[in-house]
């Protein structure tokens, strides 16, 4: 900064960096969107655009399906979580279509589609709709392994915490036997 104020120069204000920035953003933005869109088949666009469109036996849209938290680690919903994942699966290999995308960008992108809903994201362009569609897909199949895995988990240590309590109740059990056996 030294070095511009002793020859005299003078920067632009923060507005000309702020406008700048954001037209370079917005540039980065849509080759990524672009680079998505493109990676994809049509086939696997037009099932990313049905999601807003068809609706889930409760009424919403299956693209809502995208935004569901896991539930408690009980069997049904064990087995309602792999199905989901089967369902995401069948949508496309969104490994394939983020490759090459920051992290940051696909959580940044994934977001912005969590916040809107259907209807909002029908008045987007068609390849942002299907780019942010896609990034909430990768979020989603992503929280939806680490959900089943995390559920699969508790349920073993549920099975393994009944089990000490049997082993504990059968060992009670058993040396009440030897001691009346020793005692007679």
């Amino acid at each position: 900064m030294e070095k511009v104020v002793e020859a005299g120069l003078e920067l632009p204000g923060f507005s000309t960096f702020d406008k700048m920035a954001s037209k370079i953003r917005t540039e980065v933005n849509v080759s990524i969107r672009e680079g998505i869109h493109d990676r994809m088949t049509p086939v696997q666009r037009a099932g990313l655009l049905r999601l807003l469109q068809e609706r889930d036996s409760d009424g919403t849209t299956l693209f809502n399906r995208l935004k569901k938290p896991a539930k408690g680690p009980t069997w049904s919903h064990f087995k309602n979580l792999a199905k989901r994942l089967e369902w995401v699966d069948e949508l496309g290999d969104t490994s394939v279509w983020m490759e090459s995308v920051a992290t940051g960008k696909i959580t940044d992108f994934a977001g912005e589609a969590d916040a809107a809903d259907a209807s909002e994201l029908r008045d987007y362009a068609p390849i942002k709709q299907i780019a942010l569609i896609a990034c909430l897909t990768h979020k989603a199949r992503m929280r939806v392994r680490d959900d089943l895995a995390t559920m699969f988990c508790k349920r073993v240590a549920t099975k393994i915490k009944k089990a000490k309590e049997e082993l504990e109740e059968i060992r009670l059990a058993e040396r009440e036997i030897v001691e009346a056996l020793i005692g007679n």
